[in-house]
């Protein structure tokens, strides 16, 4: 690893000071374990990017980097910046190519011992029939281009008004499920196109759909609150804007890449393009963004909705009976303009979260009534082989990280690498030996997927709640996945 004068803060937080043109302060939330993972694996390129950030035209604070720290397009994946609306700038590469990539988090009725094997595998089948998956997966919901639009400005809303889930849905939904501003002509045609096959699909690499349990309760009282229980059955939902999202952040990208120029703008990575929030190019980016925002919320929404489906056709129970509920859905992936204190003050700021969850604490308005007084739940999924968790947000993550903590347990090898170490060996085999049923659509994706192949994410968490960034609540182990 490069020297990059790493000042040790605590046992959790690390600084690289400004220096050599940079804005701001570089901070990383790591234990020492992590930080040194970061220094054998070649995260080292990862912490580099979060120094390219801190060049960025009107960043405030810091940036920001938290335990799941990996390379990413331009902003490493794990990092979170936030700028003045007034001379700072938007960039999509802060917000990455698979726009409002989020979790939801089902919880059900039925407790682990309601499945025998038998069981589950019915159920994991009737998943991967519900729920497409693959690179280039379609044919859950397919609209026409008169329909696309409203699905754009709407999200989740829309979905829910077509039959796809209720009312309930929505109140637990991050924004509610859509967020406003959305304007579909700031869209290419191309994506448009993109988009109209895709709701309701899963796509690849470590998109999934997670049949679990909870198999440990850390805050009873928080957990009750969310409706988790140990030993009941549970449902993660783990995917995003699919190629509609990628083509809106692609677009983007090219336009910005020439406009920098014309606004004076050199930064260390070109893979940083951006251009000031005001401009032509940055407000057409925001309305394209809050489209593909939208349309990821309307994707999950289809996919919860099929989730409950394949539950009573392959468990033969009626929705009463497996009860399946959303306890809240995070996105991951995403820009917005929120209000924090800078610098002694409150100000409103666009916070670029790529691969970091909000994590708002007890009393914020944002929060769900239903989860005023414990805080926002925060979804951190892990690898297919082990476990989740479930925390809340704190207030520590408000002063400190513009209310943002970590995603996942962030991969820490390569694709090709996770293949290169998997060789010939059946994963989906040894996965089922462990009792974990696994449907992908091709042997490649889950020999990419192998645990592995991720930090573990109990030391990701154990980081984020020693820095007090968030709290955990429950962990959740599968019982059966499905990826693209």
């Amino acid at each position: 690893m490069p020297d990059y004068n790493l000042e040790r803060l605590d046992d959790y937080r690390w600084q690289i000071p400004a220096t050599d043109g940079m804005r701001v302060p570089a901070r990383l939330y790591a234990s020492e374990a992590i930080l040194d993972d970061i220094r054998d694996g070649g995260g080292d390129d990862a912490l580099q990017q979060a120094v390219n950030v801190a060049h960025m035209p009107g960043i405030v604070g810091a940036s920001l980097a938290m335990p799941d720290l990996h390379w990413g397009y331009g902003f490493p994946i794990g990092g979170v910046a936030a700028f003045d609306p007034d001379d700072g700038v938007i960039s999509p590469g802060g917000v990455g190519y698979d726009i409002n990539c989020g979790v939801r988090l089902m919880a059900s009725n039925l407790t682990k011992d309601d499945l025998d094997r038998r069981d589950t595998e019915r159920l994991v089948d009737a998943l991967f029939r519900r729920v497409p998956t693959g690179v280039g997966a379609s044919g859950a919901l397919r609209v026409d281009p008169s329909t696309l639009p409203n699905v754009l400005r709407k999200g989740a809303e829309w979905a829910v008004h077509q039959g796809y889930g209720s009312d309930a849905d929505l109140d637990v939904i991050e924004e509610g499920g859509r967020v406003d501003g959305a304007e579909p002509d700031a869209v290419s045609a191309r994506a448009k196109e993109r988009g109209l096959p895709q709701l309701g699909t899963l796509g690849s690499g470590n998109h999934f759909l997670e049949v679990g349990y909870v198999s440990e309760i850390y805050d009873a009282p928080a957990a009750r609150t969310m409706g988790l229980h140990e030993g009941h059955v549970t449902a993660i939902i783990h995917s995003g804007s699919r190629g509609f999202g990628y083509q809106v952040c692609d677009d983007a990208l090219s336009d910005m890449d020439t406009a920098m120029n014309t606004y004076n703008i050199e930064l260390p990575d070109r893979q940083l393009a951006c251009t000031p929030i005001d401009s032509p190019e940055g407000q057409k980016y925001i309305r394209g963004m809050q489209c593909a925002i939208n349309y990821a919320f309307a994707n999950r929404q289809v996919m919860a909705h099929n989730t409950r489906v394949a539950f009573e056709e392959a468990l033969d129970v009626a929705p009463r009976e497996h009860g399946l509920r959303t306890v809240y859905e995070v996105a991951h992936n995403i820009a917005k303009f929120e209000t924090h204190r800078v610098n002694g003050r409150e100000q409103e700021v666009c916070v670029h979260r790529k691969g970091a969850t909000r994590a708002l604490p007890a009393g914020h308005p944002l929060v769900p009534n239903r989860y005023q007084h414990v805080g926002q739940p925060v979804l951190i999924p892990g690898d297919m082989g082990r476990y989740s968790y479930v925390l809340v947000g704190t207030e520590k993550a408000m002063d400190e990280t513009f209310g943002s903590t970590c995603h996942g347990a962030g991969r820490q090898m390569s694709r090709r690498q996770a293949r290169k170490i998997s060789g010939n060996r059946n994963v989906t085999a040894e996965l089922a030996h462990e009792g974990i049923i696994v449907r992908g659509e091709s042997s490649r994706t889950v020999r990419e997927e192998i645990s592995e192949a991720y930090k573990d994410v109990a030391d990701v968490v154990a980081a984020v709640e020693g820095a007090g960034l968030s709290q955990k609540v429950a962990r959740l182990r599968p019982l059966g996945v499905i990826k693209g």
